[in-house]
Parts: structure tokens; C-alpha cells; sequence
């Protein structure tokens, strides 16, 4: 090779890529990339080197894509109260059919008193009591608002019929007052049972108001929340029960709160595991701490009420764990469905998902040979 040849052929060895291996070539740096991710990866040799950076899910300005609920705690307050009326209504209802009259007495008084502080949070959430009277002109079958507040109402009239008619024993037996102590106890007992008719709505309506709202993790949950709702409010009219009453008239309380506590358990674990990333709220932060705290009560009063049946202390503090369960319960939930509201992700990735799972069918469907179905002439 001649001298000018030498110098051409070393200027285009400088030039040209090293060979496959060596330090400096594509196949080198893949290499090393490849061994980067294998130990990313457990050591397991396996994962693509990842070429685009994580996904981050941001909105106009980190504001929320969905309008997170301006309810305050008034709302979770009234979902608490308003099962507690329903629960404390159908405990009222298994005393007088069963003759225990502490029973009966306890769930009565409970289910106006509950119902007093259910329609002092609502009115306090709207802000004026017109505006209660006002939801009353019309009765609108699709919406969950409307027909909750003719259910509140209608429940109302009955469970203070039923409660004030347990004043009959202290009225004078003669006068108008007399009356009034005859008439009483039959209006209570037909108030009672119609309270108690009522009760299954009362209890569930609010489950179905949270569901039909654009709160994703609300809404994602509408099949087991009012499983959750239900078993909160029986749970919680047990623990009146059991708190209330002696122990050999507490027999329905301690079964109300067996069925219960089934309910809300399945519902809770259903919410909190099936919903994928929906799941997150109600597992992370103080809504998860709420709902374990529920779980964990719940659990604890129901053992309680089974093996303490002997026991008045015991069953009393079943009673005050099974309805503290039932406010952590219903906080936890109200508390997961905002959570969710607040943050982007929970409204983007479900809806690609959808997206994606839509494309997917109908790709499948397109894929599918024309005259291949039952539907195709075979001869």
C-alpha cells in the first residue's frame, strides 16, 4: 500500500463507527443499557430500556378536570344520622314484634332523634330552610336528590308519630289528654311499621345520590355502595340495641348486627379492591385510615355481640364500637369520593382505559368475516 493510501485508510478507520461490541459502538451502549435494566428489573435480564419519560398527569394550571363536590362535612355527617335513623327504625320495629319493649323504646327515640340532626345538616348544607321547602313542590323520579327528600319527609311523619306516641303511659287518664293516651299507641304502632317500610329507602338513597355524580370514585362504586350503605345503617341501629337494652331483649339487636356487619364488609372490601386505580382513594391516606378503622370496628362489635351476649358491659361496648364504625365508615367513603375528585389522574387514566378497551372491541369486531355469524346464509 502506498504512502497516501496508508493515510487514507487510517483517517476512514477514525471515522467509522468501532465494531459491534466494542466500546463506542450502538450495540455497546444497548449493552449497557440492557445490563441497567436487568438490574432495574430484580436481575432478572428481562424489561426494555424505557425511551419515554413517566407519564405525568397534569391539568390547566393542576386544577382538578373533574369539579370536585362543594358538600362540607354536613353532607357525611347526614349520611351517618340518616342510616343511623333508618337502622334504629327497623330495630324498633323487630322489638314490638317481638315484645321487647326497651327495644322498641331505644329505636324510637333514636330514629327522631336521628332524624332531627339529619334535617338540621341538610338545611345547614343548603344553606336556607326554604330551600328544603322548596325541593318539596316537585317530585322528580330521576333524580336521587329529589326522591330523597320526599323519602326524608315521608319518614319523618312516621318515626315521630311512632316516638311520640311513647309518651302515652305519662299522660292523665282523663280529658283530652286521656284521649290522646288511648289514641297514641296505635298511631305509634302504625307509624312504627310504616317508618320501618320506609327505613331500606332511607338508608340506600344516599348511596345512590353519591353514585350518580361525576366523582369517579363515587361513581365507580355505584353496585356495592349500597351494600355498604344498608349494612352500615343496620350495624349501626344494632348498636342502639345493644347499647340500650338488657341482655336478654337484645337478641334481634345482636342478629341485625351479624347481617349487618356482613353487608358492609363485603361492600367495603369490594369498594376497596375491585375498582382498580378507582381503589387508591379509599385506600390511601385518611379515607383509607377511616375505612380500616371501620373495618376494624365493625369486627370487633360483632365479635363482641356474639360472644358477650351475657355480659351488659361487653354488649354495650359492642354497641358503642358497632356505631362508631358505622361514622368512620361513612366519613372514609365521603372522604375517598373528593380525594378522587381532586386529582387528575383519577379522571384521565380510567377514561384511556375505557378508550382502549373500546378501540380493542371494535378491532375484534372488524377482524371478524363477513357472513362468518349465525346470522350468514349457509347455503
Amino acid at each position: 500500500m502506498r504512502p497516501r493510501e496508508e493515510r487514507e485508510h487510517a483517517r476512514d478507520e477514525r471515522l467509522s463507527p468501532p465494531p459491534a461490541g466494542h466500546e463506542g459502538s450502538g450495540l455497546s451502549r444497548d449493552a449497557r443499557g440492557g445490563s441497567r435494566s436487568a438490574r432495574r428489573g430484580g436481575g432478572r435480564g428481562r424489561g426494555d430500556r424505557s425511551m419515554v419519560p413517566p407519564a405525568e398527569f397534569r391539568s390547566y394550571y393542576g386544577r382538578p378536570i373533574v369539579k370536585p363536590p362543594v358538600w362540607h362535612y354536613d353532607i357525611a355527617a347526614y349520611l351517618f344520622t340518616g342510616g343511623l335513623a333508618a337502622g334504629s327504625s327497623m330495630l324498633a320495629a323487630g322489638g314490638a314484634a317481638t315484645g321487647r319493649p326497651a327495644l322498641r323504646r331505644a329505636g324510637r327515640i333514636t330514629a327522631l332523634g336521628a332524624l332531627t340532626a339529619s334535617t338540621y345538616f341538610l338545611i345547614n348544607d343548603l344553606g336556607r330552610p326554604e330551600r328544603f321547602v322548596n325541593m318539596l313542590r316537585v317530585a322528580k323520579p330521576t333524580s336521587p336528590m329529589s326522591m330523597g327528600t320526599w323519602i326524608l319527609s315521608a319518614f319523618g311523619a312516621a318515626a315521630g308519630a311512632a316516638a311520640v306516641a311513647e309518651a302515652a303511659p305519662i299522660l292523665p287518664e282523663r280529658g283530652v289528654l286521656g284521649l290522646a293516651r288511648r289514641l297514641l299507641p296505635p298511631v305509634g304502632t302504625a307509624g312504627q311499621y310504616a317508618a320501618a317500610a320506609v327505613a331500606p329507602a332511607l338508608a340506600t338513597y344516599t348511596a345512590v345520590l353519591l353514585a350518580d355524580t361525576a366523582t369517579p370514585s363515587w361513581h365507580a362504586a355505584y353496585p356495592e355502595l349500597p351494600y355498604v350503605f344498608a349494612g352500615s345503617a343496620l350495624a349501626s341501629g344494632a348498636g342502639v340495641g345493644l347499647l340500650a337494652a338488657p341482655c336478654d331483649q337484645a337478641g334481634p339487636a345482636r342478629r341485625m348486627a351479624v347481617c349487618g356487619a356482613a353487608l358492609e364488609l363485603y361492600g367495603a372490601h369490594r369498594v376497596e379492591t375491585t375498582k382498580g386505580i378507582l381503589s387508591e382513594p379509599y385506600r390511601d391516606g385518611r379515607p383509607g385510615r377511616l375505612l380500616r378503622a371501620g373495618r376494624f370496628l365493625t369486627a370487633a362489635g360483632v365479635a363482641g355481640a356474639v360472644l358477650g351476649r351475657r355480659s351488659r358491659v361487653v354488649s354495650a361496648l359492642s354497641g358503642l364500637s358497632l356505631l362508631t364504625a358505622s361514622l368512620a365508615t361513612r366519613f372514609g367513603i365521603f372522604e375517598g369520593g373528593v380525594a378522587s375528585a381532586k386529582d387528575p389522574k383519577y379522571t384521565v387514566i380510567p377514561q384511556r382505559e375505557r378508550l382502549a378497551a373500546r378501540a380493542a372491541a371494535d378491532a375484534k369486531t372488524s377482524d371478524v368475516p363477513q357472513g362468518s355469524g349465525s346470522g350468514g346464509i349457509g347455503v
